[in-house]
């Protein structure tokens, strides 16, 4: 302070200056005004104060900032969940405080979950029309391959599930099968799906090159690629009229629209079967479809089929159906105790 006063009398007499001392002490605010006695004029103001944001918006603060500066990948995915940061803001004296222990967790982030399972888990969810589309994409990070977004599931949910589910493990489920919700137009699987009975049914080649191009194939078939990605859109036509009429007939029938998926995998070339066992020492899963891909890291691809109705395709029934998923595989990998 004495230098400064010294400054203030000579050369810097004629030019404004600001010097801004921040401190977090009250009593050593109080010190540095007093010690301006000999000269009050370079003192702006004896108890000016900046005021940080308020601790409720700490939590939001961190999650948002963690977003911005990692391609929006939210801190879910580093199986820091919304309970744990609202956990350390409220614990933390600062906001600065918070991110240092945020960043302490994360920098612990070395769990088995990078020893990626062979199993990847897709549910598959077919569409009638652009709203269920949207419903169903809602929930993931569509240009992603259909990832699921912890986010949009977490939002779903009421007061008495955040309060009660095993969030944790359901998210860590979630990463370590790299779960995958991904919404097929019911006009895709009807010319393919005639006849479900018949054991001995061929596909056209003409429809099986439309599944092919699905974004359910691309992404059991590893070709999916993020930068030709355009949205799963349903336009009101007869072909997509016949398909809604059809598809509201056959979701009593999972079993048989299951085998017959399988049926076209295989005549794309894909080593595909229906309702086959996943077994594990912890729990075992029935896949509605079982695809094998031997020269993948994630060699086996669990297909769950979500065949709901139209009406039934509602956010409540979308989140309730990917909670019973994620719960039957954290049992699967030994997160879960059986229930």
């Amino acid at each position: 302070m004495e230098r400064l006063s010294l400054l203030d009398r000579g050369e810097l007499r004629q030019r404004p200056i600001l010097f801004l001392w921040l401190t977090t002490s009250r009593e050593f605010q109080s010190d540095l005004a007093k010690a301006t006695s000999r000269n009050e004029r370079i003192l702006l103001s004896p108890n000016f104060e900046l005021a940080g944001p308020p601790r409720n918006d700490w939590a939001e603060i961190l999650e948002e900032t963690f977003a911005f500066h990692n391609k929006s990948q939210p801190l879910a995915d580093y199986e820091v969940l919304t309970s744990d940061v609202n956990e350390i803001a409220d614990k933390a004296p600062t906001i600065g405080r918070s991110i240092e222990l945020v960043g302490d967790r994360l920098a612990s982030y070395t769990t088995e979950l990078h020893d990626i399972s062979r199993y990847q888990v897709v549910m598959l969810w077919p569409v009638t029309d652009g709203l269920r589309i949207t419903r169903v994409a809602g929930f993931t990070n569509a240009r992603d391959g259909y990832k699921l977004d912890w986010n949009a599931f977490y939002r779903e949910l009421n007061e008495d599930d955040r309060q009660t589910l095993p969030l944790s493990e359901l998210n860590r489920a979630r990463l370590y099968f790299d779960v995958r919700l991904v919404p097929i137009a019911a006009a895709d699987l009807h010319p393919l799906c005639r006849d479900l009975e018949k054991a001995d049914f061929e596909p056209s080649r003409s429809y099986l090159e439309r599944f092919e191009k699905s974004h359910f194939v691309s992404i059991v078939g590893e070709s999916w690629d993020p930068s030709v990605y355009s949205p799963l859109r349903e336009r009101e036509s007869e072909r997509a009229t016949k398909a809604r009429e059809w598809y509201e007939s056959v979701t009593t029938k999972p079993t048989q629209l299951g085998s017959r998926i399988a049926l076209c995998l295989r005549s794309l070339g894909y080593d595909a079967k229906p309702e086959q066992e996943v077994k594990t020492p912890s729990s075992r899963v029935r896949a509605d479809v079982l695809v094998s891909r031997p020269d993948s890291q994630q060699n086996s691809v669990i297909v769950e089929l979500k065949a709901f109705s139209t009406e039934n395709t509602r956010p409540s029934s979308i989140k309730d159906a990917i909670r019973v998923t994620l719960k039957r595989h954290a049992q699967l990998a030994g997160f879960l105790g059986r229930q």
